[in-house]
């Protein structure tokens, strides 16, 4: 993105209008509000794989889920670039990028493992984090701005990230986490599926005759 030439080299210079701070302020937000639309225009065509890759149905379930509210999340932000009289923009979210190819290893580091589910849910944790702390910043930007309607669908978008997070957090305990240490019942809902158990699996090694490609496109 752009910036006016008086918003590059800002430590040269000495502002005293307030009215520049606030030109400054609405750059930062709308560069970062483009940030956010790559990020979810990514998470949009990576969580179907995601889902895939899950082994637990309710994982499953919650993906799909958060997936129709990431749709619904990218069409708002077209919304709030339009109330700042803006042209829906993106941005390269290097860190959703990476984020998900740290997920992609995930999947196939674990795959058929009894720990593929909490490793999923840890990769979607890190990307939750980082979306909560990313919207809580635009939240607040947009209403220094003064602007009300885009800081409203802010704290929405944030309020259902949060959500997302509470919810994984909750799957994670009550039984992807002790399914990982071999301590869930194989007719549950979340162990269909399961092959083999590999209970030394470890960070970036694949036990012998683990297949699976890096499917998850970033």
């Amino acid at each position: 993105m752009e910036y006016p030439r008086k918003i590059r080299g800002l430590q040269s210079q000495k502002i005293t209008d307030n009215k520049a701070y606030m030109n400054i302020l609405k750059h930062l937000f709308l560069d970062e509000l483009a940030d956010r639309y790559d990020s979810e225009k990514r998470l949009i065509r990576a969580m179907p794989k995601m889902a895939k890759a899950a082994t637990c149905k309710e994982l499953q379930k919650l993906i799909h889920s958060h997936l129709k509210e990431t749709i619904q999340h990218a069409k708002k932000l077209e919304s709030v670039f339009k109330c700042f009289g803006a042209t829906v923009k993106t941005k390269k979210c290097h860190a959703t990028i990476g984020l998900l190819k740290e997920g992609a290893h995930f999947a196939d580091d674990f795959k058929h493992s009894p720990a593929m589910d909490a490793a999923l849910i840890s990769a979607a944790q890190k990307i939750e984090h980082y979306e909560i702390a990313s919207y809580g910043c635009l939240h607040e930007w947009a209403t220094l701005l003064g602007h009300k309607e885009s800081s409203g669908i802010l704290k929405e978008i944030l309020a259902e990230e949060e959500a997302a997070n509470q919810a994984l957090i909750k799957l994670a305990r009550s039984s992807c986490n002790a399914e990982a240490l071999g301590k869930g019942k194989e007719t549950d809902a979340c162990c269909e599926g399961k092959a083999e158990k590999f209970p030394n699996v470890r960070r970036g090694i694949r036990p012998v005759g683990l297949k699976g490609t890096r499917g998850v496109k970033v």
